[in-house]
C-alpha cells in the first residue's frame, strides 16, 4: 500500500538524506530533463501545417533555383508541405523583411545571402530589419558559381580585351544588376575598382528581368550568379570571360577564373543561406539544421546543385553565423574604397 505525502519535499524524503548540494544537483537534473522532454515533444509536433520558404528574388533565378531544390527534398523528410514564394526587390530586402516580420515559430523560413545583408544597409538605410538582430541564418547551403558574362556582340574574346576595350571608351558599355546595392551590383564595382574601368551600372529587379537585355544587347554584361546563364551560354548565346572562384569549375570547365584572366586578387562567390526569422524555438532550429544537412549530403542533390555551379557546404548554424562579419567587412571596404552612394 502507498501512501500519498503531502508538503513533503521528493528529495528528502527518502531512507538517507541527501546532502544539500546533491539536492540541487537533482533538481537541476529533474529540471532539465523536464525541460529536454518538452522541447523534443514541440520539436515532434513540427510541421502540423505547412512550411513557406521565400525566395527574395524573382522565379527562376539562382537563389530560387536552389530554393527549390532544398524544398523539394526537405518536405518529405520533415512530413509535411514547403511552398516557395518568390517575393522580389529592392535587393533582396523586401522578402527579408518579411521573414523579419514572420512570427518565429519554423513555419516561414528563406533561401537568401549573407552577402545581400552585409551590403543591405549602406543601399537601404531605412531598412526595416538588421541581419544580426532579426535574421537568424540555421545553415549555410553552399557557395554559388559567379561569372562575367558578356552579350556575344562586345568586341573581346577574354577578359584583358574586355578591360582594354572598356579602358579605351570609359562609359560606352553598361552592365545589368539585380538592384542596386545587390550582390551582383557590388561583385561588378569590386571588379571596377580592381580593373580600374567606367562601366555604367543599369539595374533591374533580378536576372529574369535583364535577362532578355542581356541577349539583345540593351546592356553588354554582368557579373551576376551564373545558374539561370548556362543554358544561354552553352547555347553560344552570351560568353562567359572569367568566374569567381578560386579555381576552375567542371560546369564551366574551358572558362578561366579571374586570376588566371590576369585580375590578381578577385573571388567572388554567391552564399546560399536557409534563415529563420531570431527567436525561432532552438530545437526547431537544430532539426532544420539536421535534415538540411542531411539532404545536401543526398548525391542527387549534390548533383544537382553542381550542374548549375553550386559548392555543397552545409555545417552549423554557428559557422554560418560566422560568415556575418567576414562578408561585412569585405563589403565595406568594397563600399568606402569606391565612395559608393547605395542608399536610394
Amino acid at each position: 500500500m502507498h501512501t500519498q505525502l503531502k508538503g513533503v519535499n521528493m528529495f528528502t524524503y527518502l531512507p538517507h538524506p541527501i546532502p544539500a548540494y546533491r539536492t540541487k544537483a537533482l533538481r537541476f537534473v529533474a529540471y532539465a530533463a523536464l525541460s529536454l522532454f518538452t522541447s523534443v515533444a514541440y520539436a515532434q509536433a513540427w510541421p502540423s501545417k505547412p512550411i513557406t520558404v521565400i525566395s527574395p528574388y524573382p522565379a527562376g533565378g539562382g537563389v530560387d533555383t536552389v530554393a527549390r531544390i532544398i524544398a523539394e527534398r526537405l518536405a518529405p523528410a520533415l512530413n509535411g508541405t514547403i511552398t516557395v514564394e518568390n517575393r522580389p526587390g529592392a535587393g533582396a530586402t523586401i522578402g527579408a523583411a518579411q521573414l523579419a516580420r514572420s512570427a518565429p515559430d519554423g513555419y516561414t523560413l528563406m533561401v537568401g545571402s549573407i552577402l545581400d545583408y552585409a551590403i543591405a544597409p549602406h543601399a537601404h538605410p531605412a531598412l526595416s530589419f538588421e541581419m544580426q538582430r532579426d535574421l537568424l541564418p540555421v545553415v549555410q547551403l553552399g557557395f554559388g558559381l559567379v561569372g562575367l558574362v558578356v552579350n556575344v556582340d562586345v568586341p573581346a574574346k577574354d577578359l584583358k580585351e574586355l578591360i582594354a576595350l572598356v579602358k579605351a571608351k570609359p562609359g560606352a558599355l553598361s552592365y545589368a544588376s539585380s538592384g542596386v546595392g545587390g550582390q551582383v551590383h557590388l561583385n561588378m564595382e569590386l571588379f571596377k575598382q580592381m580593373s580600374g574601368v567606367d562601366i555604367v551600372h543599369v539595374p533591374y529587379r533580378g536576372t529574369t528581368q535583364f535577362m532578355p537585355d542581356l541577349l539583345s544587347g540593351r546592356v553588354a554584361m554582368s557579373l551576376d550568379s551564373l545558374p539561370a546563364h548556362l543554358s544561354n551560354i552553352r547555347a553560344g548565346k552570351t560568353r562567359a570571360l572569367a568566374v569567381g572562384s578560386a579555381t576552375r569549375t567542371s560546369t564551366l570547365p574551358d572558362v578561366p577564373t579571374f586570376i588566371e584572366a590576369g585580375l590578381a586578387g578577385y573571388e567572388a562567390a554567391t552564399n546560399y543561406t536557409l534563415f529563420a526569422p531570431t527567436n525561432t524555438p532552438t530545437d526547431i532550429v537544430a532539426r532544420l539544421n539536421l535534415e538540411v544537412n542531411i539532404v545536401l549530403k543526398r548525391s542527387d542533390v549534390i548533383e544537382k546543385l553542381g550542374a548549375i555551379g553550386m559548392t555543397v557546404i552545409g555545417g552549423s548554424t554557428a559557422s554560418a553565423q560566422a560568415r556575418i562579419p567576414v562578408e561585412i567587412e569585405k563589403w565595406n571596404k568594397v563600399i568606402k574604397g569606391g565612395n559608393l552612394v547605395l542608399a536610394q
